[in-house]
């Protein structure tokens, strides 16, 4: 598996409370990110709404990339 090191901002609050959230599950809060984000993308793929957004962003994407492509 490849991996990709990003950065994210958010509230100190927030930071402190996923700090606290890990250690008491026993993960590295690098874990409990990743279980969050996991957890996140299962969920937007079984909204219909956000599915047919993402239709509709493919189809205008090809859009683009077809006249591009001229």
């Amino acid at each position: 598996m490849e991996w990709k090191t990003m950065s994210l901002r958010m509230p100190q609050s927030m930071a402190v409370d996923l700090a606290a959230v890990a250690k008491a599950d026993g993960n590295p809060v690098s874990e409990a990110m990743r279980e969050a984000l996991e957890q996140y993308i299962v969920s937007r793929r079984s909204d219909q709404d956000f599915k047919k957004r993402l239709k509709e962003r493919l189809e205008e994407d090809r859009e683009i990339l077809e006249r591009l492509a001229e």
